[in-house]
């Protein structure tokens, strides 16, 4: 643990393969750390169904680059005085495509023109407090997160 001041952060670093199997194994990983460092059990949804959908992102469209290099996944947990956080980054090796910028489909009106797919984005943006992106080092740095204030932090 690092401390500064009274800021606490609380960090851990996972890769796995981009592989419908390993989407289990992060989202249980992510899951685990977040409750050990009292991330609220609503704010561990909202991650994991980004976490999720990210990751699906890279296995249904990445590249021969993403599909081979490994997918590496960065969780952490600020305890601020004032604000509470819990950010996960997803890097991966594939095309550059910045989700922060991406147009977002036209939700359907009927079932006749719903069409499988595309609400990934949408839901990411939705359920995420920040969303960031950036390219590093030949890699998409997603990072999303969740913000809360503490119970004990409105008592005082």
């Amino acid at each position: 643990m690092n401390r500064v001041g009274q800021d606490a952060l609380q960090t851990a670093v996972l890769e796995i393969r981009a592989a419908v199997k390993d989407v289990r194994v992060a989202s249980d990983w992510m899951t685990r750390f977040a409750a050990q460092h009292a991330v609220p059990e609503s704010q561990i949804n909202r991650l994991d169904l980004c976490l999720n959908e990210a990751l699906a992102n890279v296995i249904s469209y990445g590249n021969a680059a993403a599909l081979s290099e490994p997918v590496v996944l960065h969780v952490a947990v600020n305890a601020r005085q004032d604000l509470r956080e819990a950010a996960v980054t997803v890097s991966d090796a594939g095309v550059e495509f910045d989700m922060t910028r991406a147009p977002i489909n036209e939700r359907p009106h009927s079932l006749d023109e719903a069409k499988p797919g595309g609400l990934g984005l949408l839901m990411i943006r939705r359920f995420s407090d920040v969303l960031t992106y950036r390219r590093h080092n030949s890699r998409n740095e997603l990072t999303f997160s969740v913000q809360w204030v503490s119970a004990s932090d409105q008592a005082s």
